[in-house]
């Protein structure tokens, strides 16, 4: 069992691949905020929307101070798989079915462009980061000789000819199968034996697979350091851990342009900052609904599984499974490489006691015969807006006040192009993503009302945990684990019965909109079933929309969740 301090470094109980290389005690430390405060703009949130903003803001002259709620990389942009891609998650046809061929291709250029810029940051600031350009294929998720197989890559045929048709580097292949290091046609796969074979040698035949040139990947955590290193050495940055923005509100009138507005941001201290401008980087904005009724919210699975080098081609691997499965390599010693695999999403509160990794190992060993060991597995989240396009931009009734949100599965690209966007706009420099990305766009989200609506009746069905109980007893829990007591004359209790056999209560309402949480077995968390908000163990918040923590309920819960604050 992690310690109550794990939490403050990352948003699991688990451990990404990425400390591996880059531990924790790597990052650069910063101080809690101490006294009030003034800036041109407060970004919230140290993952890479903020990091990416910071570093266009800091880089054309603003004075920029960043709030973080615990460590530096605490939230998902530590826990992601470091895919840098242009082709879409969630696809072009459907994007331009949502947005028309003009705002398809506004997403597929800025996505190109963010996978660029990583590289450009990287080799600008000299960040040994691991970024290459390489391939990205797309493989049915049956296998050849199924009849569902040819029907799955007709869309993907379909698919790639939209992404040519929007500029994109893309194109369909019959035949391609994943070797060592390089895609073989299929003619030449019978020349291979058993004994040689290298890449994808198990028994399921899934050739075929649309070629996606010019994508990259990383190591996502150090590039982020590196670009932090580098923002802590500018006179007009400030960055400061620990220290919980509360509320963020614009103050003052301003009508047409006449008069002036300023932003406040209170802080859990007590604290304040007043800028002109303020960015919520914080995955989710902190605030009741909104843009965040105008998402879904998903776990998602890794693993890092141990194969020799060479064994594989260095590219990045997605199937059209629906979770569909994803897969990278990263470095790992001498005579190893990590593959990095992905997959298994599902909504937030529908885990499995021990989270989907047994699955994930399987679909690696079914296909990669000489895999050897998982030696890294963890989970992370994922924000899906019901048109497919994040929000970046003004927030809704704001004309200070900023958000990056909604990540549909390309968190890294667009919290890369948010930060170009957000500093644009804060410069009063048109940019022409800013009508696709602008969280008060209207059209899209009206053609998306039937999903919004479905998707609102399963949300107000989460409610009916107030009257269920995951325990009946205390007596009932296992040591290390938790559950929801709901004696239902009073408030549900989140019980946490630590290793040591004692036990830990907090209030079991999220404070965002009280939905009753439950237990994560997997991340020893308290997740929300309603809008996706995550404590620890502790209480402690560690994803929004909630701004603050559960509630503790007892002594023991109370001083558990301080002694996980304070470290």
């Amino acid at each position: 069992m992690a310690s109550p301090q794990t939490f403050m470094h990352t948003s699991g109980n688990t451990e990404p691949v990425w400390i591996h290389t880059e531990p924790y005690d790597h990052r650069p430390q910063f101080s809690k905020l101490a006294q009030d405060a003034e800036a041109d703009v407060c970004i919230l949130g140290s993952g890479i929307a903020g990091i990416s903003t910071a570093y266009e803001l800091v880089s054309s002259g603003a004075k920029v101070i960043m709030l973080e709620a615990r460590e530096i990389l605490s939230g998902e942009s530590g826990r992601t798989s470091g895919h840098l891609s242009s082709a879409l998650d969630d696809g072009y046809i459907p994007i331009s079915k949502k947005h028309g061929n003009d705002g398809a291709k506004l997403a597929a250029e800025s996505h190109a462009w963010a996978l660029r810029h990583v590289g450009e940051v990287a080799r600008k600031l000299g960040i040994d980061c691991e970024y290459r350009t390489l391939p990205g294929y797309e493989i049915s998720q049956y296998p050849k000789g199924d009849p569902k197989h040819d029907e799955e890559v007709s869309g993907m045929k379909e698919e790639a000819e939209k992404a040519k048709e929007l500029g994109l580097p893309a194109t369909y292949k019959d035949g391609c199968a994943i070797k060592g290091n390089e895609l073989l046609d299929a003619r030449f796969l019978t020349l291979l034996t058993p004994s040689l074979s290298t890449g994808w040698d198990g028994r399921i035949d899934q050739r075929d697979a649309t070629v996606n040139t010019e994508q990259a990947t990383f190591h996502p955590t150090r590039y982020m350091v590196g670009v932090l290193k580098w923002l802590a050495e500018q006179p007009n940055f400030s960055c400061y851990t620990h220290t919980r923005a509360l509320s963020v509100e614009e103050k003052g009138i301003e009508i047409l342009g006449i008069g002036s507005k300023e932003v406040h941001v209170k802080t859990e201290g007590g604290f304040n900052i007043t800028c002109n401008d303020a960015l919520e980087a914080t995955c989710v904005p902190l605030q009741k609904l909104s843009v965040v009724a105008q998402m879904e919210f998903f776990r998602t699975y890794c693993i890092a599984i141990r194969i020799p080098k060479d064994y594989i081609e260095d590219c990045l691997i997605y199937d059209q499974a629906d979770p569909y499965h994803y897969a990278r390599l990263t470095a790992c010693d001498d005579q190893d490489e990590y593959l990095v695999v992905g997959g298994c999403d599902h909504k937030v509160g529908q885990e499995q006691e021990n989270g989907r990794y047994a699955e994930l190992e399987q679909w690696v060993r079914d296909r990669f015969t000489k895999a050897g060991s998982v030696d890294y597995k963890w989970s992370g989240q994922i924000f899906e807006p019901v048109d497919y396009v994040a929000f970046i931009g003004l927030n809704q009734g704001n004309k200070h006040i900023y958000i990056i949100t909604g990540d549909s599965g390309n968190g890294l690209t667009h919290g890369v192009l948010g930060g170009k966007l957000i500093a644009d706009q804060i410069n009063g420099i048109d940019n022409p993503w800013a009508k696709l990305y602008s969280p008060k766009r209207l059209s899209s989200i009206v053609s998306s009302l039937p999903g919004m609506a479905a998707h609102d009746l399963q949300i107000n069905a989460q409610y009916k945990r107030f009257l269920q109980s995951d325990i009946d007893d205390i007596e009932d829990l296992a040591k290390g684990s938790g559950g929801v007591l709901n004696p239902k004359t009073s408030t549900p209790i989140a019980v946490y019965k630590d290793d040591g056999g004692s036990v830990h209560q907090y209030s079991a309402l999220c404070p965002h909109m009280k939905g009753v949480v439950c237990w994560n077995h997997s991340e020893k968390s308290w997740d929300c079933l309603v809008h996706g908000s995550r404590f620890s163990k502790d209480g402690v918040q560690v994803m929004g929309p909630a701004a603050g923590n559960l509630q503790p309920f007892d002594k023991s819960g109370e001083a558990m969740q301080q002694q996980a604050v304070k470290g």
